[in-house]
């Protein structure tokens, strides 16, 4: 993971503790680190300024850290009609050279592959909401 990502997304008073480089995000929902190096220097979700969707429960998690997709959105198209464009809208934004991903997103990677499964997993709970009515 590109350094710039972590140094970017760190508190302030993270940021002063920041010793050394070549740091790993951890996507594992039932742990609190976010990032950790061979170090063992580590830095959590506490230490972070944007909440990493990869740790919160389903349903408002915000995907695409640089144009603002994010499931509640996703819900409400696809209650009204039928799906999310969010995907389109992201691919849209990268084809167009504006995607910050490097910087924006925690694990400093682009977050399409994300937002499609996002936008599936939106339409799948809507789906079995649905069904149970």
């Amino acid at each position: 993971m590109d350094i710039l990502t972590v140094k970017a997304l760190l508190t302030e008073s993270a940021l002063r503790r920041l010793d050394g480089t070549d740091f790993r995000f951890c996507a594992d929902a039932n742990c609190e680190i976010v990032y950790f190096n061979r170090t063992a220097q580590t830095f959590t979700t506490a230490e972070v300024r944007v909440p990493v969707w990869q740790k919160q429960a389903f349903g408002q998690r915000m995907i695409c850290y640089c144009f603002d997709e994010n499931e509640a959105t996703m819900r409400v198209e696809v209650e009204q009609h039928g799906m999310s464009k969010a995907a389109d809208r992201v691919r849209h934004h990268i084809q167009a050279g504006r995607c910050a991903c490097e910087v924006r997103n925690p694990r400093g990677s682009c977050c399409l592959g994300d937002v499609i499964a996002a936008v599936k997993g939106v339409e799948m709970a809507v789906q079995a909401e649905r069904n149970k009515q």
